[in-house]
C-alpha cells in the first residue's frame, strides 16, 4: 500500500536523495502510522474493557504513544529538510537524529509506566475474562503493527531516515508484547492461572529494548560515528583515480544529517609537481568531490619526495620497524630534513584505538630501533587516530 500511495503523492519518489522526495516519505508514513495506531487504540481499549487486562489495556496506550511518535517523526523530518542559515550555516538535517531521540524518550517512559502498572498487578491482582473477541481484536493488531515494521524499515532504510527505523523497531517489539498478552489470555482460560502482571512486566521489558536501541540508532550520529566503510573506500577509490596523487591519508566525513556531510583529507602529490599544476589538480578533486558526494570537500595538498633516494631508504626502513610492532599500525607524511649534526625523520603513525600498547610507548620503541640503525638520526613522530 505505501509504494502504491508513493507512486500517487509523492513527486519523482524514485530520486530519494531529493530533500523534498525524503520529506514526502517522512509525511506519507507518519500520517499512515497516526491513523493505524489510533485505529489499535480504539480497538484494544475496547478489548482491555471488556477482559480487564492490564497488560491489555496498557498495550492499547503504548499504540497511542505510537501515534504521537509518528507525529514526532513527522516533525523532525519536515525540520530536518530547513535550509541552512546565519544561525545553522550546516544545515538542520541533525534535526532528524534529535526525532529519532524523542521516540525513544517516549518509548521508555511508556516501558517505565507499564512496568511499574504490572508490578502493582501482580501483588493485586484483578479477575481477568477471555473474550474471543478480544483475542481476534489483538491478532489482528499485530498483524497490522508487523506491517507498519516492515514499511517503516522498508522506507528508512531507503531514504536512510534514524527516526523511521527507530519506528520499525518499536513496531517490532509491539508485535511481540501483543502476542505475550494473548499467550497471557490463553493461559488463564486454559489453565484458570492469572500471569497479566508478569507478563505486563515481560511487554514492559521489550519496550524498554526497543527504546534503547532506538536511542542508540540516534544519539550515535548525533554525537559522531565512524562513516561506513563503503563509503570511505568510493572517496579513497574517487581521489586515487587522478593521476598525480600518489596516496591519501587523514580522510575525515563529519556528518550533519542524512545527506549532509563534510568531507576532508589529505592527497599526497610528488613534491617536483609544480606549484600551480598541484593546485589546480586539488581544486579539481575538490569540485569531483562536491559534485559526486553533494558534500562539502577540503583536500590538503602534501608534497612527498620521490626522487630522493636516502630519503625513501630511511622511509622504508622505518615502514619495517612500524610494521614489526604491528602490521595494525601504518605510516604517512614522512619527511627527511638534514640538520648540523642530525638527520630528522619527520612521519605520523596511525594507531587503532584501544591497541594493546599506548602511545608514547609506541613512540619510544619506533625511535629506539632507529636509533639502534643511525646514532644521528632523530625521529620525530605524531601519532595519529583513523576517523574514517
Amino acid at each position: 500500500m505505501v509504494s502504491l500511495l508513493s507512486r500517487i503523492f509523492i513527486k519523482d519518489y524514485k530520486n530519494v536523495t531529493d530533500p523534498a522526495v525524503r520529506r514526502g516519505y517522512g509525511m506519507l508514513t507518519g500520517i499512515m502510522g497516526i491513523v493505524l495506531n489510533l485505529l489499535l487504540f480504539g480497538g484494544k481499549l475496547f478489548a482491555g474493557i471488556i477482559t480487564g487486562a492490564i497488560s491489555v489495556t496498557a498495550d492499547a496506550f503504548n499504540n497511542l504513544s505510537d501515534a504521537g511518535t509518528s507525529v514526532i517523526s513527522m516533525v523532525g523530518i519536515k525540520l530536518a529538510g530547513r535550509p541552512a542559515d546565519k544561525e545553522h550555516p550546516f544545515g538542520h538535517g541533525r534535526m532528524e537524529y534529535v526525532a529519532g531521540l524523542a521516540v525513544a524518550a517516549v518509548i521508555l517512559i511508556m516501558g517505565y509506566e507499564l512496568g511499574k502498572d504490572s508490578i502493582i498487578k501482580i501483588f493485586n491482582p484483578e479477575e481477568v475474562t477471555f473474550n474471543v473477541v478480544s483475542l481476534i481484536i489483538l491478532g489482528a493488531s499485530v498483524l497490522v503493527k508487523f506491517y507498519i515494521c516492515l514499511y517503516n524499515r522498508k522506507i528508512g532504510k531507503l531514504v536512510n531516515s534514524p527516526a523511521m527505523k527507530a519506528t520499525a523497531v518499536d513496531s517490532l517489539s509491539d508485535c511481540i508484547s501483543t502476542a505475550a498478552v494473548i499467550a497471557g489470555l490463553v493461559v488463564y482460560e486454559i489453565f484458570s492461572v492469572n500471569i497479566d502482571g508478569y507478563v505486563g512486566i515481560l511487554v514492559a521489558l521489550f519496550i524498554f529494548k526497543a527504546g534503547f536501541e532506538a536511542a542508540k540508532e540516534s544519539l550515535t550520529p548525533l554525537i559522531g560515528e565512524r562513516p561506513d566503510s563503503d563509503y570511505v573506500k568510493e572517496i579513497e577509490s574517487t581521489v586515487m583515480s587522478y593521476e598525480g596523487i600518489i596516496g591519501i591519508h587523514d580522510l575525515i566525513v563529519h556528518n550533519y544529517g542524512v545527506g549532509s556531510n563534510i568531507i576532508s583529507l589529505h592527497a599526497e602529490v610528488p613534491s617536483e609537481m609544480g606549484f600551480m599544476e598541484a593546485h589546480e589538480l586539488i581544486d579539481v578533486i575538490e569540485n569531483d568531490l562536491k559534485e559526486k558526494y553533494a558534500a562539502v570537500a577540503t583536500v590538503h595538498m602534501d608534497p612527498v619526495e620521490t626522487t630522493n633516494e636516502t630519503a625513501r631508504k630511511y622511509k622504508e626502513l622505518v615502514k619495517s620497524f612500524i610494521s614489526e610492532i604491528s602490521p595494525e599500525i601504518s605510516m604517512h607524511d614522512f619527511r627527511m630534513t638534514d640538520g648540523i649534526k642530525n638527520r630528522n625523520l619527520i612521519f605520523d603513525v596511525v594507531v587503532p584505538y584501544k591497541f594493546r600498547m599506548n602511545d608514547n610507548a609506541i613512540k619510544a620503541l619506533i625511535c629506539e630501533k632507529i636509533k639502534r640503525e643511525d646514532e644521528n638520526l632523530n625521529a620525530v613522530i605524531t601519532i595519529d587516530k583513523e576517523m574514517a
